[in-house]
């Protein structure tokens, strides 16, 4: 982006049209290139004073101001002086109150008696005093990894960004809608999805609709059309204040706006934020269900709305949607209550912030409600999934016969499970008539008779792991419990099989 001082627009017809650099500035471009590499070595001043003069030359002093905003952020300035400009100034200083300094001599005096303090002359002193200046710092070097027309293309982005941060409101249509709206949710903006004649409509509220617009939110909502101008066709019509005045922004696939392909598109993540908070937490449950960011859209009437989660069953084809309701703006929490309303028949989870007062409301929908204040509690979330898995594995369970039978001689009740698409706790009530549950393994009578033959007291347990192993069994606890041993251990040495 650019900075708001750099920005050039027109306002014919009550419209805010961009004013971009074409192939005609391509010499302005090159021109400016040139400047800075011309002056590497010198003074920055000298480099200022050399663009003042191009300004002067050029039809659009900010389209030169715009290009240099650019290249700046590539130069490299470094202070170069015979002292430490602070530890000049220091000396200077205290020379000078001692001095009295009021005349031309008493000046050099001064510098000279700084000078023998710090072991240099007094012209070296007087070079440094302010040699950390921005204006007298020199420019060690700048490295320009792009032309006059990748200056061009990378200026346009950058002004049709700087002219977005006083939108209210942005609508964006894409070719590409799942791209665009995963990186809204990464950029963290506040947005809806409305269903249109000409197909859905992204609509993102912008800064100057907060109740205190911040530059972080701003400059998020403007590097969003890093990811518009990706896609091959776009159009985007934004709402700007502008001053006082609310004029129409519009822009499109035909507008000269390209995106570079050597940054990220919208890196920006939630680290902080409630939502990246409860889905890094809840990633270290070991829960049947697994945690999808961005779930498909949900109808709500001529709208969608897109959850921020949804829990999938392991076991079973079962969706619960999460939404995790805080607080941005009065009309925010109106819409997303109104939403709420109409979203069609799905199961859906809400975590509101308690300071909104509306847990009855999103309850009276038939949703339920998790209040929570600062972050979302995962005790409470994992209670509610509970319940729907006590009732879906009751499901599971009576959808199975009252016998099973597995043709392994041992196998674990997980494996028994899967075949079958439940959860193990389904399995609970299941007879198998040719096998004994150890644990939570399922082994033939017959195994279990020849290991009594095979293990005796004294044994290692090594030996006797190495025994189980052949036969594909792997909790030795549990068999050896079944089979009226104990394990006695020895240290570091390992452990001995005992009789109970």
């Amino acid at each position: 982006m650019l900075r708001k001082e750099h920005l050039r627009v027109s306002r014919a017809g009550g419209g805010y049209h961009p004013q971009f650099a074409g192939r005609e500035h391509r010499p302005l471009a090159a021109r400016v290139i040139g400047t800075y590499q011309g002056h590497v070595g010198e003074p920055r001043k000298r480099l200022d004073e050399a663009l003042a003069d191009l300004e002067t030359d050029a039809s659009d002093f900010k389209l030169v101001r715009g290009f240099s905003a650019l290249l700046d952020r590539e130069v490299v300035l470094e202070t170069r002086a015979p002292v430490e400009p602070r530890s000049a100034r220091t000396a200077a200083f205290e020379a000078a109150a001692d001095v009295g300094v009021v005349t031309g001599d008493d000046r050099t005096e001064a510098l000279t008696r700084a000078g023998e303090s710090l072991g240099a002359a007094p012209d070296e002193v007087a070079e440094s005093l302010y040699a950390d200046l921005d204006e007298r710092q020199t420019l060690a070097s700048i490295e320009v990894p792009w032309g006059p027309d990748e200056l061009i293309d990378r200026y346009n982005l950058s002004l049709a960004q700087t002219a977005l941060f006083d939108a209210t409101e942005m609508r964006v249509r894409s070719a590409e809608p799942a791209t665009l709206v995963s990186a809204v949710k990464r950029l963290r903006l506040m947005y809806e999805v409305h269903k249109t004649d000409e197909g859905r409509e992204l609509v993102v509220t912008g800064p100057t609709r907060l109740f205190r617009a911040t530059r972080r939110y701003g400059t998020r909502f403007a590097r969003l059309l890093r990811t518009v101008a990706k896609s091959a066709e776009w159009r985007v019509e934004a709402t700007i204040d502008d001053r006082g005045t609310e004029r129409t922004l519009s822009l499109s696939h035909e507008d000269p706006v390209r995106v570079p392909g050597d940054e990220p598109i919208a890196e920006v993540s939630f680290d902080s934020g409630v939502e990246a908070d409860f889905a890094a937490r809840f990633s270290n449950l070991n829960l049947d269900w697994e945690l999808l960011r961005e779930p498909e859209p949900l109808a709500t009437g001529t709208r969608v709305m897109i959850p921020d989660f949804a829990f999938d069953y392991r076991h079973a084809d079962f969706r619960i949607y999460f939404e995790i309701m805080g607080f941005w703006t009065p009309e925010y929490v109106a819409k997303k209550l109104s939403q709420l309303e109409s979203v069609e028949d799905v199961d859906l989870l809400v975590a509101v912030d308690e300071s909104l007062g509306v847990g009855e409301e999103i309850a009276a929908r038939d949703h339920r409600a998790i209040p929570y204040t600062g972050g979302v509690r995962l005790k409470d979330v994992a209670g509610v999934l509970r319940e729907y898995e006590t009732d879906l594995v009751a499901e599971s369970a009576a959808a199975l016969p009252d016998e099973l039978v597995s043709e392994e001689d041992a196998i674990p009740l997980s494996t028994v499970a899967d075949r079958h698409g439940v959860g193990e706790d389904a399995l609970e009530a299941v007879e198998f008539p040719e096998h004994e549950r150890v644990g939570r393994t399922l082994v033939r009578p017959a195994v279990l008779a020849d290991l009594e033959g095979e293990i005796e007291a004294g044994m290692a347990l090594s030996a006797v792991e190495a025994a189980l192993a052949d036969r594909g069994l792997s909790d030795a606890s549990a068999v050896l419990a079944e089979l009226g041993y104990r394990v006695e251990w020895e240290g570091l040495d390992g452990g001995t099989v005992r009789e109970k």
